[in-house]
């Protein structure tokens, strides 16, 4: 680790001398002081440990003092220096670990009513209110790219985007099923019913990284139906992109024009064929130590929201909330904090011990 940080030192301090020779080229004092701005926090903190250190080695030096009240000085400043030094062996670390080049991206997310029937589109619609609350408070803006509304209020599926700095990087821990128990407004028995809905969450992609040849896919168009079914345009706008070497189906109907559903269509089609390369490279590169968290799967019940006991369960971290109403709000920051700091506490013991390995 020293070793490395010894590097990231040297390139900081050859970065601030480039900075000082760039003159007028704003275009590459930009990328330097970019590049300066993300190692800045790992040279800081590796400065304050490499000080914390030296004062340890001096302070160890003074314990076998002569004088009694400097040796029981050393031993308390020994003291009070090792747990300042393994904490900042953490953060450094953590520091060090490799980032998720989607976390800055926008957010391409889809909410599909699972088993439950109306109960269960109605469900699927309070996730995607949810969401569109949590999107806000983080000053996120939500554009619907496609949905399946039924007559009330519900939605077979909804595809939205999120877009916003970091939006990836929070939301990517939201993928899988998700439970709900209450009683649905259509029971006249009072009976609680459990219904599902699945949430999926892909980065946005742009063409260059993703290549979908023309002959690859099959583009169809039809009238675009709201509600219920009936055609709401006399004009056939709406799309529908089969993509034929998987056979996953994309449709959007939602925009005016043709072109902006292709275009959206296309979107979409992107994300989820990257997603499915990312999973295989991690299944291939990580498959010991891959865990549930942050990985998407949508076969487990990630949370249960259970309306009678106003309570939030994530059963990936074990934690409830006793709040249902406020989550249902958007506040959801507790359970995403959580999900990333086991992510990363995850990692870093993968980290760890394949350094005990190599030693």
């Amino acid at each position: 680790m020293l070793d490395k940080l010894a590097g990231i030192e040297e390139r900081y301090e050859e970065l601030n001398r480039l900075l000082m020779e760039v003159g007028e080229d704003y275009q590459r004092a930009a990328e330097l002081g970019k590049e300066r701005a993300e190692i800045e926090p790992v040279v800081e903190k590796t400065r304050q440990y490499r000080q914390a250190m030296a004062h340890l080695e001096e302070a160890r030096s003074l314990q076998a003092h002569e004088d009694e009240d400097m040796r029981l000085l050393a031993e308390a400043e020994v003291t009070e220096l090792l747990p300042q030094i393994e904490t900042l062996e953490k953060e450094i670390k953590a520091m060090l670990l490799p980032k998720d080049a989607r976390d800055h991206r926008n957010v391409i997310m889809e909410v599909r009513a699972g088993t439950g029937g109306d109960e269960a589109a109605l469900f699927a619609a309070d996730l995607f209110r949810m969401y569109g609350r949590y999107a806000e408070r983080h000053n996120w803006d939500i554009d619907i790219m496609s949905s399946n509304e039924i007559g009330i209020g519900g939605f077979k599926e909804i595809i939205f985007m999120v877009k916003g700095r970091g939006a990836y990087s929070k939301l990517k821990y939201e993928s899988g099923v998700h439970r709900v128990q209450r009683v649905p407004v259509t029971e006249a028995s009072g009976r609680i019913h459990t219904s599902t809905a699945t949430v999926a969450v892909l980065a946005e992609v742009d063409e260059v990284e993703v290549n979908i040849p023309d002959s690859d896919i099959r583009l169809e168009v039809y009238k675009s139906a709201g509600a219920g079914g009936q055609n709401v345009q006399k004009n056939a706008t709406a799309v529908r992109i089969t993509h034929l070497p998987t056979g996953m189906v994309v449709q959007c109907q939602d925009e005016r024009s043709q072109l902006q559903n292709r275009l959206r269509a296309m979107s979409i089609l992107r994300a989820r064929l990257y997603e499915i390369e990312q999973e295989k490279q991690r299944q291939e590169v990580d498959e010991a130590r891959r865990s549930q968290v942050g990985t998407g799967e949508r076969s487990e019940k990630i949370r249960t929201y259970n309306y009678p006991q106003s309570r939030v369960t994530d059963h990936r971290i074990n934690l409830s909330n006793y709040n249902l109403p406020v989550v249902m709000q958007g506040e959801i920051d507790e359970f995403i904090d959580e999900l990333a700091l086991r992510d990363e506490t995850d990692r870093l013991s993968a980290v760890s011990g394949g350094d005990e390995d190599e030693g």
